[in-house]
């Protein structure tokens, strides 16, 4: 930024790309998947827009923006979100073509080495989710896809995972050669793959490989992800969280909050954690880990006096209880399915750098609210997402909140 340039004074195209697919998927995507349209979003499809003018690759499909499998994985996530938003047919078509590359020409499972870790497992994501746009607007293709699609799931169960479902860094997909037997961080990134293929082509064997590793993940509460790094850990206690709202599973969960506390233990009092990059993903899963105590709901404004938490019961209801210390006046905010009124998706689908959605109030949808000490009222969702309230000095307000069918 200081010199208003490039930081080189010869363009390197690969690293550009690299950069911007890598800013887009990890740094774009999630702010998006959270506040919806923006100029974030904006950005976002405009990079990688410009990506595809240095598409330079040739393939039998057409030439694409590049070799590397974690560029091309970043590609297929990014890709996969713009399309749905716009349904616009060139990013389907450029989608389709990296998705074709991989599971009609190359065969990955056929390469020397695999990495299961990040910097590699991007692809099988970015490959799921072209998967399921396939699977929705061609059915063709789909049944193209499904072989590979399979085969590439199957072997990484068979040489990639240990015997409680948790995965290796890098293998040799043709030998089995575990080439690096330190456990990836990324598990739960590579298992939203088999959660949407398992829902996708109902095969219940994908689903239950999720579910045996959620329900031995407790057991890893010592272990050091990334060699003790803050960013590991955010990275394991994400793919944690967004598995966990599909499946949940409760050794899982108390995982997620003791992990947690190792997490927030590293963080210094000024605020710095590690002091690089790799803080954002700590930030970043911190604030997945708050939605999921608050079940997604939010207050505005917001003091460091005012404690929120929720929980669901067995029915769906919301159990919700702020708790104050100083007089407090604003709007207690409920999550909205975004995968829908923000993005068009026809399904809130596994998927990597989302925020997950836990209780949704739905616009249309009529919501019994019962606050402690009031008359219980119905409320249509458009009015309740926004509910006004006032807090005394040391009070708590409590609210059960139900869907009305």
């Amino acid at each position: 930024f200081a010199k208003q340039g490039f930081r080189t004074e010869e363009i390197d195209m690969d690293s550009l790309i690299f950069g911007a697919s890598e800013y887009s998927k990890d740094g774009l995507m999630p702010i998006s998947e959270w506040i919806g349209p923006s100029p974030w979003f904006d950005r976002m499809e405009e990079m990688i827009n410009s990506i595809w003018n240095h598409a330079k690759v040739e393939t039998p499909f057409g030439n694409i923006p590049s070799d590397s499998v974690e560029v091309n994985g970043e590609l297929l996530q990014t890709m996969s979100r713009l399309y749905w938003k716009n349904r616009d047919e060139r990013m389907k078509s450029r989608l389709f073509r990296l998705a074709d590359y991989y599971l009609l020409e190359k065969d990955l499972m056929e390469e020397d080495s695999i990495r299961l870790d990040d910097h590699g497992c991007e692809v099988i994501g970015g490959l799921s989710e072209a998967y399921y746009i396939a699977s929705i607007e061609d059915p063709k293709r789909h049944a193209e896809y499904k072989p590979k699609m399979h085969r590439i799931l199957d072997r990484v169960l068979e040489v990639g995972a240990n015997v409680d479902g948790l995965l290796y860094n890098r293998v040799n997909p043709k030998t089995g050669e575990i080439q690096d037997d330190d456990l990836t961080d990324n598990w739960g990134y590579n298992y939203n793959a088999f959660l949407l293929v398992s829902q996708i082509d109902e095969e219940p064997r994908y689903r239950e490989a999720v579910e045996k590793v959620l329900s031995n993940i407790h057991k890893y509460l010592d272990f050091q992800w990334e060699r003790g790094s803050a960013d590991g850990y955010a990275d394991s206690i994400e793919g944690g969280i967004n598995l966990s709202n599909r499946i949940p599973t409760e050794s899982a969960l108390q995982w997620i909050d003791d992990s947690m506390k190792i997490l927030l233990a590293k963080q210094q009092p000024d605020g710095i954690i590690e002091g690089w990059h790799g803080d954002g993903n700590g930030a970043r899963t911190t604030l997945m880990w708050v939605l999921l105590k608050t079940q997604g709901v939010t207050v505005s404004p917001w003091t460091e006096d005012l404690q929120v938490g929720a929980t669901l019961d067995d029915q769906g209801a919301l159990y919700l209880v702020l708790k104050n210390n100083w007089k407090w006046r604003g709007e207690i905010q409920f999550d909205r399915p975004r995968h829908r009124e923000f993005f068009n998706m026809p399904s809130d689908y596994p998927r990597l750098n989302e925020f997950p959605e836990w209780f949704v109030v739905e616009e249309k949808v009529q919501y019994r609210v019962e606050i402690e000490g009031e008359e219980p009222k119905m409320l249509i969702g458009e009015s309740l997402r926004h509910l006004k309230r006032e807090m005394e000095p040391e009070s708590e307000l409590r609210i059960k909140i139900s869907r009305v069918d």
